[in-house]
This record gives C-alpha cells, structure tokens and sequence, in this order.
C-alpha cells in the first residue's frame, strides 16, 4: 500500500508483514517514544543486521527520526505514517474478529467428506445442468 510521501512525486511503498512495514507500524504507534536499534529487536521478530538496515534508509528517506544519542522516533509531520498504522490496527482487528466468527461457526463435528455419495451428487450435478439448459431455452452453454 503506497503511502504519499512530503513530496508530490515522491511515494513511500509499504508492505504489510514487511520489515519496513513492520518498524514504521512500532514507531508511529506511540510518536512520543524512541528506540535504540537494540530495542527494536525484543519487540519485533527481525534479524539486528535487517533492523539497523531498515532503520538507516528509512531516516535517510525522512520518513523517521534519529536523536544525537542513536534512538529512533516517529516524525510528528507524518500524517501518512499514522493513519498507514491507523489502518493496519483496524484490519487487524477486523481479522481477530473474522477469526473468531470464523471457529465459531465452522466447529463441525467429524470429516463431512466422507458421507458423499458419489452417485448421488452425479445425480444432483446431471439435475441442475438439466434446470439450466430449460431455463436458456434449451441451448448448449
């Protein structure tokens, strides 16, 4: 999901469940909070070498900040940033919730595939291409 950069022609491409992804979504969630590259690594599941990588172009890229101490913050100005993030928390809160639905109604007893009768579905299968050849007149589709 691209996300406008400060510039007109300038686009920030994000992809959710990338690293990139990952670190902007931890930073713009709280834009009061700063990191450590080391910190980064207790709270998101990425190697040290891709933390410090990503971190490094993403502030070469102004789309974070970094202190004279080495700690990395999101950017106030950045808008985009926070409502990217805004979106990402909402669709996974509607997949928490489709999830859950999802088990709840879906909890069936035993293997229902093993209770086909196979010759009674040829049958149903030869009904219902009868009922569409009548209800087009007859014709081949």
């Amino acid at each position: 999901m691209p996300v406008p950069h400060d510039r007109d022609d300038d686009s920030v491409e994000l992809i959710p469940g990338s690293a990139k992804s990952d670190i902007i979504a931890f930073l713009y969630s709280d834009t009061k909070l700063s990191f450590k590259p080391k910190e980064f690594e207790k709270h998101l599941d990425l190697p040290y070498g891709t933390i410090t990588t990503v971190l490094t172009r993403l502030h070469n890229e102004g789309l974070i900040g970094k202190t004279t101490n080495s700690q990395y913050h999101a950017l106030e100005h950045r808008e985009d940033l926070r409502r990217y993030v805004a979106n990402l928390d909402q669709l996974k809160r509607m997949f928490e919730t489709l999830d859950k639905d999802y088990e709840e109604h879906t909890n069936i007893e035993g293997d229902p595939s093993t209770d086909i009768d196979e010759a009674e579905l040829n049958a149903i299968i030869d009904d219902l291409e009868d009922e569409i050849d009548d209800s087009m007149g007859g014709t081949d589709v």
